[in-house]
């Protein structure tokens, strides 16, 4: 069980995986098997599951078939004509080119919500549906085809240089998702900073919480906190200056 690639490139692909607490000792004791087997047919007994290839039947309380599915034909098979399969699929050597990853820049009537994942996936699909909102309320518009197969192709090389080849095409924003959601905050006009404080945007780590309450999101118009300071302390140094005129008895 031990992976043949770094786990930069397993995190970069989305292929990290949380184990329940004591599974590979179970695992070493016989308790839970992991059978690596592509059998078409299987069939179960009372208290077992026959596989094909298999002499002898294994005895389970619990069977879990992990069949897993290819996703990339899934979106294909959305469209009837070839045209359009082709857009939706694009080349073999590329992520599926999706702008925000979500929108074919040749369909953008159809948006898709799930493909591309992340380490916090329910997260993710919220802040994209969220985006999807604003941009059916008519409060952005999309940028040309041209820049948006550029801010996709931008995607893709860094997609290319980091991510697992085997599971490139998944396409996965794992180690991008706090710039990814800076250009969703951007795109809706939202202030992308969502700490309170100057130290916290530096040092505190971002996470689901922070773009928690949806409908409280300072826009981007707003005063972000750099201006507020430095008004702050503009005000402050002037009375200041004011006090320093008087003389002293």
């Amino acid at each position: 069980m031990v992976p043949d690639h770094s786990f930069q490139k397993e995190l970069s692909s989305c292929s990290v995986s949380k184990l329940p607490e004591g599974f590979y000792d179970r695992v070493e004791e016989g308790s839970i098997k992991l059978i690596k087997n592509k059998a078409e047919n299987f069939g179960f007994s009372k208290e077992s599951i026959l596989l094909e290839g298999q002499a002898e039947p294994i005895k389970s309380d619990l069977v879990i078939l992990a069949t897993g599915f290819n996703g990339i034909d899934k979106l294909k098979h959305i469209f009837e004509s070839p045209k359009f399969q082709g857009f939706i699929v694009g080349k073999d050597d590329d992520a599926v080119p999706l702008y925000r990853e979500c929108i074919h820049p040749q369909i953008p009537q159809l948006a898709i919500i799930g493909f591309s994942e992340s380490d916090a996936n329910l997260y993710t699909s919220e802040i994209r549906c969220r985006w999807l909102a604003e941009l059916f309320d008519g409060k952005f518009k999309l940028p040309n085809i041209k820049v948006m197969e550029k801010d996709i192709a931008e995607w893709d090389k860094y997609k290319k240089r980091y991510s697992y080849s085997k599971n490139y095409r998944r396409s996965c924003i794992a180690t991008l998702h706090i710039w990814y959601n800076d250009q969703l905050c951007r795109d809706m006009r939202w202030n992308p900073k969502r700490k309170k404080g100057l130290l916290a945007e530096w040092f505190d780590p971002y996470g689901p919480m922070d773009y928690a309450g949806l409908h409280s999101y300072i826009r981007a118009s707003s005063p972000s906190f750099r201006e507020v300071s430095f008004f702050l302390f503009s005000f402050v140094f002037k009375i200041l200056l004011y006090f320093s005129s008087f003389p002293s008895c």
